[in-house]
């Protein structure tokens, strides 16, 4: 048997003592690291026994996929290459997981959108690729800082979404998303977002277990569908009777497909909330009747916010989504008990994720909610954006 898959195997390839992800997370002793979010990917990477990977350059994502490359050469990733293109980027990865490998990969902005038709055969095909997204802005005229637009374009492709707000949550997500992903009754891709340049290249504090243990490889015989090997061929989702001999059978069985694809991704809440630690994370004050509920970078905003509120005697409290595929609906209902305002900030235009709570609180919470403020094209958005808002609303 390839080590590589060998379960019974105490070692990776290259040497590390193969552990548990709750071992790697919750257990191992940690040291303290002062690194960006691309270095922090590159080291998370080396603890998740990767089998493949394949890179496109893009800004702000090009120097993680860059650094992946160099643990390639270090002996810590199995296969790495460089697509033609984005398109070409997500194909290939496709093929790697389809025969077996844990694999991941990287991307940006108009990368995300040039690759979009590969996500949802990503899913279709239950495949556990993790995506790495560093988002960034996809708008004409031409900007390549933080916006989180294209997490709107993501949202229906049937892949489980999670958000890093920091450089540390980037580091623990990438460990726990094979470990989710990878379970044989979930078995969907992982997108793991961070807001470009605020998380990618900025240089954080974080806690990091030693790099001589990683996790057990990925086991891709417990999958849902087989691995293309020598005895499953390459079209096994396109078998001839199935597809062509019937149109209302194919019908049927793409329909039910897509209704099991998105129930994969709500069977992953169990394993996420452990791995995670939830799938929202409260701050502030719990009986505030102000709430601001927020995504990456912008509950970091919020917190900052929610603490010069209190200075002004102003109690509020801060409701970050770890998860947005699959929305917390029930946690983040529970948080609402007594709030009167929710404030959604975002780095975006459209107001993607204000869309979001709206319905998921249809008709179950009585609070207002306000969709804002909200910046775009890489804008900052400062605390006192964030406080103007709220006296506009609920008034000194």
């Amino acid at each position: 048997m390839n080590k590589r898959t060998d379960m019974t195997a105490t070692k990776n390839w290259s040497g590390q003592t193969l552990v548990s992800a709750e071992h790697l997370l919750f257990e191992a002793p940690r040291t303290k690291h002062f690194m960006t979010g691309s270095e922090v990917l590159k080291e998370a990477v080396k603890r998740c026994t990767v089998d493949a990977c394949v890179s496109y350059p893009i800004t702000p994502q090009s120097e993680g996929a860059h650094l992946i490359g160099e643990l390639w050469a270090e002996g810590n990733v199995g296969v790495y290459f460089r697509g033609e293109n984005e398109f070409g980027v997500m194909s290939e990865v496709a093929g790697c997981a389809m025969a077996g490998a844990r694999t991941i990969t990287t991307t940006s902005g108009p990368g995300t959108l040039r690759a979009m038709e590969n996500f949802a055969m990503w899913s279709g095909t239950r495949v556990p690729i993790q995506l790495v997204l560093m988002a960034r802005g996809i708008n004409s005229p031409l900007t390549i800082q933080p916006d989180n637009l294209e997490v709107f374009y993501l949202l229906e492709t049937g892949c489980m979404i999670w958000y890093a707000e920091s450089v540390q949550e980037l580091f623990d997500m990438t460990i726990a998303g094979f470990a989710v992903a990878e379970k044989p009754d979930v078995h969907v891709p992982v997108i793991t977002v961070v807001d470009g340049f605020f998380v990618s290249h900025t240089r954080e504090a974080v806690m990091l277990p030693e790099e001589d243990i990683a996790l057990f490889p990925y086991e891709p015989y417990q999958a849902p569908l087989p691995p293309i090997d020598s005895e499953t061929p390459p079209g096994r989702f396109l078998r001839d009777p199935f597809v062509m001999k019937s149109n209302y059978i194919s019908y049927a069985a793409h329909a039910s497909w897509q209704w099991e694809i998105r129930s994969a991704v709500e069977r992953s809440i169990p394993y996420t909330k452990e791995l995670l630690k939830g799938l929202v994370e409260v701050t502030g004050d719990e009986n505030a009747d102000i709430a601001f509920v927020a995504a990456g970078t912008a509950s970091q905003q919020a917190k900052e916010a929610n603490r010069e509120l209190g200075k002004m005697g102003i109690a509020s409290k801060v409701i970050k989504l770890k998860t947005i595929r699959p929305f917390p609906h029930n946690d983040l209902l529970a948080t609402l008990a007594g709030v009167k305002y929710v404030f959604v900030p975002e780095f975006n235009v459209v107001g993607w994720l204000e869309k979001e709570v709206k319905q998921s609180l249809y008709n179950k919470c009585d609070a207002q909610i306000i969709g804002g403020p909200r910046v775009a094209g890489g804008m900052s958005m400062p605390a006192e954006a964030i406080i103007a808002e709220v006296l506009e609303v609920v008034g000194e």
